[in-house]
């Protein structure tokens, strides 16, 4: 009797493979005998299910391979994207201070430690206000493929974004990174063509060589403190960093906190220079001019505190303090006096202000707080805060002039604006620039450069007033030229609120050259 062990013997392979099977094993193939019996059957279905599961395993591990590489691709690609600047395609901040400490640990096995390059775009902002963001934007992707193109093999271009880049120099020390400026500053001397406007870029460069112990965001502010100075020694400029500098950089830092105190402790106060009509010498408004006087520095003119003020955005504070307060000094002169309908109070607006949403509501309360009427009021904007022509601006511009608050650009012709562009903007008065006129009693040609820019104001149905008027010749002069209207040392340094209202209740005529030695020094 052979037959059961034979039988036994299949189906312990059975139970042997269907064990190999469940443990993973999916080659797991039984042998079938010659018999071609039930048992046989069985045998072949299981090998048959063993084929298909070990198919089915096979193209599911297939799948996770691919989608395993598809992830591992997106990976690096974001990473790529993470550690680069998507508009020019140099490295950005991230990556640059990656590198940078790479270089530290380098220098710290024996390698000459880096230099820093921080360059930013002298006056960037008027290009993006004057041709629109889309040609900043061509202007930023040929300023970066420039900026490659000057520095060296191995050097890493970033841009920390805006018109700000920075170039990491490997083992370099401040004499070769100084070259690397002047290089760049080469590259960007040509003229960039976009759609055929040209732009001429130039920038600021500070440079620092890393010193032992510094980290790498020291090296980042030395470079950043560097390249301000360079800006403030004017355009195109290249400056090492010095440690003086930081101290200048933590003296703005305090001014800063100082001014946002000072707003809060009425230490700020307001001088106001006379506006003259020229044929008569008649007072015809005031322009109000800021003054901080601090508890410790004493007098501080705006020249020294309101790039800081704009800087920090102290200056939406500042603003909104100096035309309340100048409203208030109106209506104390109403009160007190009794002012020609046409006498107007100059206030000056920053860019920063006119972006603002809220300002139509702010200028439009504070005159019903005040019982000031819409036409006393002027608000002064310099050429580059009209040129921009966003949204927010044109609101705001079309808004005042529907309160019937006057509008007046300042500083004509020491911008990009034309009298084309101005002629769509609900602009009533252009302050001409004293630069205009500093040299027309002395030169004819620029007298009749004067003659044909006030010509022009007149055409486009706007009034003229001339600033930095100093010299009885420079009056007579443009009163001979059919101007109105003007202001400067001439007529009157800035004076104190009292010394305003008795020029107005006297109805004394101007010039008064020698102004009280008592009213502020102007700035």
């Amino acid at each position: 009797m052979t037959e059961p062990d034979t039988e036994d013997t299949r189906l312990q392979q059975v139970v042997d493979g269907i064990v190999r099977i469940a443990a993973g094993d999916l080659s797991t193939r039984i042998r079938t005998s010659p018999r071609r019996d039930a048992v046989d059957a069985v045998i072949t279905g299981i090998n048959l299910l063993a084929e298909e599961l070990n198919s089915v395993y096979q193209e599911f591990e297939e799948r996770v391979e691919s989608r395993t590489r598809e992830l591992q691709a997106a990976h690096r690609q974001m990473q790529r994207m993470a550690m680069s600047d998507a508009l020019t395609g140099t490295a950005n901040r991230t990556a640059l201070m990656h590198e940078i400490d790479a270089e530290l640990v380098a220098s710290e096995e024996g390698l000459k430690r880096p230099a820093i390059l921080m360059i930013d775009l002298d006056a960037f902002k008027d290009i993006n206000d004057s041709f629109g963001h889309q040609t900043g934007d061509q202007v930023l992707v040929e300023v970066a493929r420039r900026i490659r193109w000057a520095v060296r093999r191995g050097d890493t271009v970033a841009r920390l974004g805006g018109d700000e880049f920075a170039v990491l120099l490997p083992e370099t020390g401040l004499t070769t990174a100084m070259g690397v400026a002047a290089r760049v500053q080469e590259s960007l001397a040509e003229c960039i063509r976009v759609e055929e406007i040209d732009v001429w870029p130039r920038a600021s460069i500070g440079v620092h060589s890393a010193l032992q112990g510094e980290s790498s965001e020291d090296i980042m502010v030395r470079a950043d403190t560097a390249m301000y100075a360079a800006k403030d020694a004017g355009r195109s400029q290249s400056k090492a960093f010095e440690p003086v500098m930081l101290y200048a950089r933590q003296f703005r830092r305090e001014m800063a906190a100082e001014l946002r105190e000072g707003v809060g402790r009425n230490e700020l106060f307001l001088a106001y220079q006379p506006v003259v009509e020229l044929a008569t010498g008649r007072m015809t408004g005031v322009e109000a001019l800021i003054r901080w006087r601090h508890p410790k520095r004493g007098l501080i003119m705006p020249d020294d505190f309101i790039s800081i003020a704009e800087e920090t955005g102290i200056i939406l504070d500042v603003g909104r303090w100096v035309l309340r307060a100048a409203l208030e000094q109106v209506a104390r002169w109403e009160a007190q006096l009794a002012l020609e309908p046409d006498f107007q109070v100059r206030v000056n607006l920053s860019a920063m202000e006119l972006q603002r949403l809220d300002l139509v509501d702010h200028v439009r309360r504070a005159l019903a707080e005040t019982g000031i009427a819409p036409s006393r009021l002027v608000i002064e904007i310099t050429e580059s805060a009209f040129v921009s022509g966003g949204d927010v601006e044109m609101y705001s511009l079309k808004s005042l002039d529907a309160l019937g608050v006057g509008i007046e650009i300042d500083d004509f012709g020491t911008g990009y604006s034309s009298i084309s562009y101005l002629r769509r903007l609900p602009v009533h008065t252009v302050k001409v620039d004293r630069s205009l006129i500093s040299e027309i009693s002395a030169d004819p040609g620029q007298l009749q450069f004067v003659d044909a820019v006030h010509g022009l104001i007149q055409a486009a149905g706007m009034e003229a007033v001339f600033e930095g008027i100093e010299t009885l010749d420079q009056a007579a002069d443009l009163l001979v030229l059919g101007c109105r209207s003007g202001q400067g040392y001439y007529f009157s340094r800035p004076l104190e609120a009292g010394q305003v209202a008795a020029i107005l209740e006297s109805g004394t005529t101007l010039p008064l050259v020698q102004a009280s030695a008592a009213a502020p020094t102007a700035g």
